[in-house]
Parts: structure tokens; C-alpha cells; sequence
């Protein structure tokens, strides 16, 4: 049975301007506002879900979905560097750093190793599906780090590759398929239908 799995990366928050390590941190005025915009276009699924951060529920929320929290969907378990800018951790710790950035088993920081994540994300997806998969599918409010690694998963492509893509604020990345097989629709953007 094929499956429909449709993500929506999180609007926008002071962490995400601040170029800081995923942080539990609300939508700022300006991501809310974006989202309650795109609410309109947010496809129709049969089961909603949103990762448990307060950026996910907060968009999934102005977006207008009543979705369900997964624990499943979870951002990176980034330990003592959540919430710190990406500049600090790199003065204070650039050899960490530098190994996180290059080796996808190494986790300084104490969390979760990308290894990890993709992993952890990858079970998730491959759980989907059976016969009580709804037919209109899943749509799920998910960090980034989330959505970058289902497509890792998904496609079956080296953890390297994950550095790679690049997932903008708002927008849509769709998979169809089953377990070890799934095609990826990547990043398209959250806006309300015009009308005319």
C-alpha cells in the first residue's frame, strides 16, 4: 500500500534569526503572522501530527490543524548546545564542532549523533503505513533537522548528504511510498491560493 507522508518545516522564531541550536523556543510575531497567511494552503491529510517543540505545535496551531503531538518527531537531541548560536559554540569549540560537522557518529555535544537521528527518524517513517494508513495520509509540523533526515532516510542517501539540503520556514516536503522504497517532493512554499 502506498503512503502519503507530507511535512511542513516550522515558521519562523528568534532561534531560527539568530542562527542558534534548535532551542524550545515560541514563534516570533513575524513567523506567526506567516503562518495564520498559509493557513489556506495547507493540504488535507487524515491523521495531523506536530513535533513537540513549541515552534512545531505554535505553527501547526496558526496553520490552523488540530494535530496530534508525536513524540516520534522530536528535533535533534543537541544537549548542552541547544539554545546556544552557532558562532559561540564555534569560538569556544571548534575541534568539536568541526568533528560534529564531518563524522555522522560523533556527538559532542552529548545528544543525538546524525547517525542517530537519521536513524531514530528513519524508524518513524518506515512505521507508516498498514492497513490503518489513511488514504489522504499524513501531515506532520516537523523541525527541520526532521525533515532533512526522512529525506536522508527516504532516499537512501549517505549521512553526508544531509548537510546538503537546505529546508526554508513554511514550506512543504512530500513523500509517497512505503518502507524502503519512497520518492520526495522537496520544499514547496506555504502559500494561500489567489483568487481570480
Amino acid at each position: 500500500m502506498t503512503v502519503r507522508v507530507m511535512l511542513i518545516s516550522p515558521a519562523m522564531n528568534a532561534a531560527l534569526r539568530e542562527a542558534r541550536f534548535d532551542g524550545d523556543a515560541p514563534l516570533d510575531r513575524s513567523g506567526r503572522e506567516r503562518a495564520l497567511a498559509a493557513a489556506d494552503a495547507v493540504p488535507v491529510a487524515g491523521i495531523a501530527l506536530s513535533g513537540p517543540s513549541e515552534r512545531c505545535r505554535g505553527t501547526a496551531e496558526a496553520l490552523g490543524l488540530a494535530a496530534r503531538t508525536e513524540p516520534a518527531l522530536t528535533g535533534w537531541d543537541l544537549a548542552r548546545w541547544s539554545g546556544r548560536r552557532l558562532d559561540d559554540v564555534a569560538a569556544a569549540e571548534p575541534a568539536q564542532l568541526t568533528a560534529w560537522l564531518g563524522d555522522p557518529s560523533a556527538a559532542p555535544h552529548g545528544g543525538e549523533s546524525l547517525r542517530d537521528l537519521v536513524g531514530r527518524i528513519g524508524g518513524w517513517l518506515d512505521s507508516l503505513g498498514g492497513p490503518d494508513a489513511p488514504d489522504t495520509g499524513f501531515l506532520a509540523v516537523a523541525e527541520v533537522a526532521v525533515v532533512r533526515a526522512v529525506v536522508v532516510h527516504g532516499l537512501r542517501l549517505p549521512l553526508e548528504a544531509f548537510w546538503r539540503l537546505d529546508v526554508a520556514p513554511l514550506t512543504l516536503t512530500g513523500l509517497s511510498g512505503r518502507a524502503g522504497r519512497w520518492n520526495v517532493a522537496l520544499g514547496r512554499p506555504l502559500t494561500a491560493p489567489t483568487s481570480g
